[in-house]
């Protein structure tokens, strides 16, 4: 298997994405990194765009994916977090997982009437929704940490435009 100009070109742009972030994580204690991070990153590394409504699309995503999270968070498991040790059938447990449950059937809808369709958001309401980073705080970091990756893709695309194609 041959690795491809495009190939180095991804991987190079996707890390340089979430390294932004990383040292933002670093310098400052605070949640800069998540799991949903890393598929956005990829998503804008692979389609280089600079495009205003697709970038918008990635934030609000988000910003959708946090808000229903919290919401569902607050109303069904606040206070628990899954990787708590949750006894099999326990209300906790049950609470918990129906957050995750209401959390991703609001994004998913929200996502699609709002017209801000990015997938990896859905990882995001569950990030929230099951208590990983449910505080208020945190959503918001995690709404500026995404604003932060996109515009560190704006600036490194324009830095170094795609010659892949």
């Amino acid at each position: 298997m041959s690795v491809t100009r495009h190939a180095v070109q991804t991987a190079v742009h996707a890390g340089t994405l979430l390294a932004v972030t990383g040292v933002v994580a670093w310098l400052t204690g605070t949640p800069f990194v998540f799991p949903s991070l890393g598929p956005t990153a990829y998503l804008l590394a692979t389609q280089r765009t600079l495009a205003r409504d697709r970038l918008a699309r990635v934030i609000a995503g988000h910003t959708v994916g946090v808000a229903a999270g919290l919401a569902s968070y607050r109303l069904l498991a606040h206070g628990i977090v899954v990787t708590a040790d949750l006894a099999p059938r326990s209300p906790a447990l049950a609470a918990v997982v129906a957050s995750g449950v209401l959390a991703l059937a609001l994004t998913s809808a929200a996502m699609l009437v709002l017209d801000t369709v990015h997938p990896p958001a859905c990882a995001t309401t569950l990030i929230v929704s099951l208590g990983l980073l449910g505080t208020v705080r945190e959503g918001l970091l995690i709404v500026v940490a995404v604003c932060v990756l996109v515009g560190a893709h704006v600036v490194t695309t324009h830095a170094t435009p795609d010659t892949a194609t």
